[in-house]
């Protein structure tokens, strides 16, 4: 195990424990495989990649890939598939039997460990496909890793390709284009998921695309062209109900980018008693009865980019965001609607000194948002922030690894990147502080007791996360503590409700917040 101590930007030393099995992928080395490749026969790889040990460990098992899941219900019916997350620490991917086909999704930040896996079986004599983000924006370096890449939307071509390796027709280059109606797409393969080893398998998608198009997110990479798009409501509430999971987690990168859309989708969800989170922008709070209809369908918390408290960061970004004075009345509308707030915020930004971090805290704490999210701001490759700072000679390096939004990789312009590093590193130590937690809890007394399980389950104990990971107990960890909120949100609902109906009485009026 590895001991990493850093001094944080109080100047005192903290130290952060990552167990090797967090930190290093495992080993492809001493594997032999006895058997030819069996044929018609598929396997699909999440890849390893480092976790931040100053996040939580929990929230790599959370969902599953939906990504590959979606490709896999495409799958020829004379084909089998099965699906391999190496970040649940089970070890290397499988080779009995050995698959004819191997897919493996390729992000910037653990490429190299999706070439290695690449090598490793077509060494064997598989056929390696690679698709995902990295092969979109960088198609000339992964292609060589490849028998085949694809570029763009895999679950169109997935049939296809596979249907030319049995032709012994395979392509060097598939493309696929997210153009095409999305509500087409057939329902997740969720049959192959090992239910025990996430919270839960519900990951859900009802949109694509964005309105927003912020320079520095991966929606801005070349070449890629996601209009946005949505599938219908009956579908999705369909596909919630045959998870039997009582909760979900919209994947969407903004699911309230139509607010007629959210409203409808609400509506289908509400019959079904269950609960879910979703990302969602801050302008959804444009609409504060939008709001209230979230959480009578189920909606316990949104991952909200806030991404910085100063509006020339927001202006700098192309972010189309409510003003950066109106976000604290923003939260208070989520709040007074029962639904927790995981804010997302990112440092580095050419307005950002090294006043932003504790700054930054002290909203978070005055606004008692439950979680915060921190991140580096990354140049993606292929983002217009990339282009920038390559043009400007900003850039550290291209060491794909370390562009994980956890290490800087780029020159600030108003304090050094040992102060970056620092102050992200002090944002996490101090928000996930005992006295932080506490200062942060409800003001709702009845919902200070679940806010209080859920905050020291997510990050305060990485150390039990490790073992439950290890030995499959993701489920038993958690799923009593959903069960439990799950109840208590549907007593919240019925009290929703009734204020709604008192507030909409003859002679009073309906608040803003409400």
């Amino acid at each position: 195990m590895q001991r990493l101590v850093l001094s944080n930007i109080m100047r005192h030393p903290v130290t952060l424990w990552l167990p090797d099995a967090f930190r290093v992928a495992p080993s492809l080395e001493g594997i032999r495989c006895t058997s030819k490749p069996q044929p018609k026969t598929a396997l699909l790889i999440n890849p390893f990649y480092p976790k931040d040990p100053h996040a939580s460990f929990g929230k790599h098992v959370l969902t599953p890939s939906l990504a590959l899941t979606s490709v896999a219900a495409t799958t020829p019916a004379d084909w089998e598939v099965a699906y391999w997350d190496e970040n649940l620490l089970l070890g290397p991917p499988p080779t009995d039997p050995l698959p004819e086909v191997v897919g493996i999704t390729v992000h910037l930040t653990f490429a190299e460990r999706a070439y290695d896996l690449a090598r490793f079986y077509r060494k064997q004599g598989a056929k390696v496909v690679l698709g995902g983000l990295h092969v979109m924006s960088c198609p000339d370096e992964c292609s060589p890793h490849g028998d085949a890449i694809v570029i763009g939307d895999g679950v169109q071509v997935w049939g296809k390709l596979l249907g030319d390796v049995s032709d012994g027709t395979l392509q060097a280059v598939y493309h696929g284009d997210f153009r095409k109606p999305y509500r087409d797409d057939p329902s997740p393969r969720r049959d192959l998921l090992p239910d025990k080893n996430y919270l839960t398998t519900a990951s859900l998608i009802a949109t694509r695309g964005c309105h927003s198009r912020c320079d520095f997110c991966y929606l801005s990479t070349d070449n890629l062209h996601m209009p946005y798009q949505t599938r219908d409501v009956k579908q999705i509430v369909r596909e919630f109900e045959a998870t039997e999971q009582p909760y979900g987690v919209f994947t969407d990168n903004n699911l309230g980018s139509r607010k007629d859309y959210l409203r409808e989708l609400c509506v289908g969800l509400r019959s079904i008693e269950k609960i879910w989170s979703a990302a969602v922008s801050l302008d959804v709070t444009d609409e504060p009865s939008l709001v209230r209809e979230m959480a009578l369908a189920g909606c316990t918390g949104v991952f909200v980019g806030f991404e910085s408290l100063q509006n020339d960061n927001i202006v700098g970004a192309r972010k189309r965001s409510p003003a950066t004075d109106d976000y604290a009345h923003r939260v208070k509308i989520f709040h007074d609607n029962g639904i927790q707030v995981n804010g997302s915020f990112v440092f580095g930004f050419d307005h950002d000194d090294a006043s932003v971090f504790a700054r930054t805290v002290d909203w978070i704490e005055a606004n008692r948002l439950e979680c915060a999210t921190f991140h580096i701001l990354t140049p993606y490759p292929g983002t217009p922030l990339f282009t920038q700072m390559q043009a400007d000679n900003r850039l550290l390096h291209t060491d794909w690894s370390k562009y994980d939004t956890a290490q800087v990789v780029f020159r600030p312009k108003r304090m050094t990147a040992e102060e970056l590093m620092r102050g992200y590193q002090w944002c996490y130590e101090h928000l996930f502080s005992h006295a932080s937690i506490w200062r942060r809890r409800p003001t709702d007394v009845r919902s200070v007791l679940p806010y209080l399980a859920m905050s020291y389950l997510y990050k305060r104990s990485n150390r039990i996360w490790y073992q439950v990971i290890r030995h499959q107990m993701t489920a038993i960890a958690w799923r009593p503590l959903v069960e439990w909120t799950r109840r208590r949100h549907l007593r919240f609902r019925k009290r929703l409700l009734q204020r709604v109906a008192t507030v909409n009485s003859p002679g009073n009026v309906v608040s803003a917040g409400v």
